[in-house]
């Protein structure tokens, strides 16, 4: 039993069942034994490997893309670069790189990431040692109010969800219980209804079928609701995450351990937990909150018509051949169909003004 199983055990016999979400919540954040808090879990060490890590054409073609967001918008200075979820920095530290190649973009921004982790601060702060005034933040609220580039990759899949379970009554909630004769964590239902049913799509709602699941994140569709408000001021924010474009049922959550899939509710707080993004709802936060929806379409297709196949190329005519083989296969995991090209979605936010009819670059 890990330290934070144990913590568990403890709070489910004073507070009574856990939603799925408080569980995520714990095991992910808990100050003293949480995930995140607690490691670095990024690379082969790790437990997993993110589109930054595989190659630095991703992050170069968002450092441009939000580069000639910048120069349609204006060219304006004090605007916040925002990255939620930062990682190692790697991310950020490629965008810049390449947004550097935008007279002027560098010295109109402030760089701001959101990042919780002790251990992962400290390695952003190396990767990006070369960039001075960086602030971090433990939300995004405590960003300061303004014009904002905002990215989030690998960000809400591991922001906290509520399950449900259709039955014969009807919704009910799945809980988080500890099971007194096995002594370990298990899954139960809630008595009764829930509330978080009204969150659901009205079709999935309505139409799944008995013994069905359902997901929603109240805390991605906050998140998304609070992005969308900070771009009535300007300009432009990239999600990038895997899930699935239309609302449905489906049981999503999972568990990550040393690059494999783990039981949920083992080894709990060494093993990541996320559930896939969906980008119906959180497109609909966006829109509800003001902010004009461009997408989802699949990283493939994003990666593509920025131009990462001429900028594989242009590395591969002065890379070693041990070089070339490492950015030919970085690139093909990003955007192959059979591994993130298509999982993986990208949806972009502008101002409420800025109508689908005058998309962003990509889209």
């Amino acid at each position: 039993m890990t330290p934070l199983e144990n913590h568990l055990k403890r709070r489910i016999a004073l507070d009574g069942p856990l939603t799925v979400a408080d569980f995520m919540a714990e095991a992910l954040g808990h100050p003293q034994y949480g995930y995140y808090r607690t490691r670095d879990p990024l690379g082969a060490a790790g437990d997993f490997t993110t589109a930054p890590e595989i190659s630095q054409i991703f992050g170069e073609l968002i450092g441009l893309w939000m580069a000639e967001m910048w120069r349609l918008h204006g060219t304006r200075s004090g605007l916040r670069l925002v990255e939620l979820g930062p990682g190692r920095g790697t991310l950020m530290a490629d965008m810049l790189r390449a947004g550097a190649r935008m007279p002027g973009f560098l010295d109109a921004v402030t760089i701001h990431l959101v990042e919780t982790s002790p251990a992962l601060r400290q390695a952003q702060a190396k990767a990006l040692n070369a960039y001075p005034g960086v602030t971090w933040h433990d939300s995004l609220t405590d960003v300061p109010d303004g014009q904002l580039l905002l990215v989030a990759n690998e960000f809400l899949d591991a922001l906290p969800i509520r399950q449900l379970v259709r039955t014969e009554a009807g919704w009910r909630e799945k809980l988080v219980v500890w099971d007194e004769d096995k002594d370990r964590l298990a899954f139960g239902l809630s008595p009764g209804p829930s509330a978080v049913e009204y969150l659901l799509a009205e079709d999935v709602r309505h139409d799944a079928e008995i013994g069905a699941v359902a997901e929603v994140s109240p805390a991605s569709l906050s998140v998304t609701a609070e992005i969308a408000r900070r771009l009535q001021s300007g300009v432009a924010a990239l999600i990038i995450d895997y899930g699935h474009r239309d609302s449905a049922a489906g049981d999503t959550l999972q568990a990550v351990k040393r690059h494999d899939y783990a039981p949920v509710l083992e080894d709990v707080g060494e093993a990541d937990l996320t559930a896939h993004v969906d980008f119906a709802a959180i497109g609909r936060a966006a829109e509800e909150a003001g902010a004009a929806v461009h997408g989802p379409i699949t990283q493939r297709d994003f990666m593509i018509d920025l131009g990462a196949l001429h900028r594989r190329d242009a590395l591969l005519a002065r890379a070693t051949p041990e070089q070339a083989k490492a950015i030919k296969s970085g690139v093909e995991r990003l955007i192959d169909p059979r591994e993130m090209g298509t999982l993986f979605k990208v949806l972009a936010l502008t101002a409420g003004g800025v109508t689908a009819t005058s998309p962003p670059p990509g889209f």
